[in-house]
């Protein structure tokens, strides 16, 4: 589903108020009831938003939305924060690239540089990196994810373990206050864990979206972090964190 401008802007005012109305929509965006209600519908069948009455709610914290839905979400923020992050990573280089539709991101952004060596779990990266004929690309075994195309489990975490590499690049379905990454799925723990035990520098990379949204499942810390690309850090608190964690903030201008 590609989202029209109003729809990208009625689930800004979802993720900022973790709900929103039919009445009050009408007055901000001067359409019709009827309109909204579409809106809406259409928001709730791509999973999201939960309808309730008389507007609709963010779905639980439990599941994720579907891929197509998160790749669509925020894309050209995403598409900058990708540029961002890769101007930072050299020529000559090797990095891990995990799961994310971020990630994926900066793997496209990849594509100009030279010699580079990148161990991934993810098909998609895979499938974007194979394009330059100068990179060499390791797919990470294990069992592939169907929602996602990310390669995950015990398998996954042990083969990366085989390495140490000069960067790791990873994103987070869900990023809290304090500073917790979260997921929905708990065998990315441990593929997390061993891609930012195993790599000399680390980059989380995500949109402002992710700090509005929950998830169960905890996979590391910015302490963990050299340093965050976002678009907009709009919670004070996690600045602070950072700043007293000696993690660098990279944000778009």
């Amino acid at each position: 589903m590609q989202l029209s401008l109003r729809q990208q802007q009625i689930m800004a005012l979802a993720r900022s108020a973790e709900r929103v109305l039919v009445d009050e929509l009408v007055n901000t965006f001067e359409v019709t009831p009827q309109t909204i209600r579409k809106d809406l519908n259409e928001l709730c069948e791509a999973g999201l938003l939960a309808r309730v009455h008389g507007g609709a709610l963010l779905p639980s914290g439990v599941s994720n939305v579907g891929y197509e839905q998160r790749r669509n979400m925020a894309s050209e923020e995403k598409r900058q924060i990708g540029q961002l992050c890769a101007a930072q990573i050299p020529n000559n280089s090797s990095l891990f690239i995990n799961i994310g539709t971020t990630t994926e991101a900066v793997a496209q952004a990849l594509l100009g540089h030279q010699n580079l060596m990148i161990i991934t779990n993810n098909l998609n990266v895979a499938n974007i990196l194979i394009q330059n004929s100068s990179f060499e690309v390791i797919i990470a075994g294990g069992v592939v994810r169907h929602a996602d195309r990310g390669v995950i489990g015990e398998a996954t975490a042990d083969f990366v373990k085989q390495f140490k590499l000069d960067y790791a690049v990873i994103g987070a379905s869900a990023l809290d206050e304090e500073g917790a990454l979260l997921d929905f799925d708990y065998r990315e723990v441990r593929v997390t864990q061993a891609i930012l035990n195993n790599a000399r520098e680390r980059f989380l990379v995500t949109d402002k979206s992710k700090l509005e949204r929950s998830a169960p499942v905890r996979v590391g810390h910015v302490s963990q972090l050299t340093a965050l690309f976002m678009d907009e850090l709009t919670k004070p608190k996690l600045a602070q964190v950072c700043t007293q964690l000696g993690v660098q903030v990279h944000l778009l201008a």
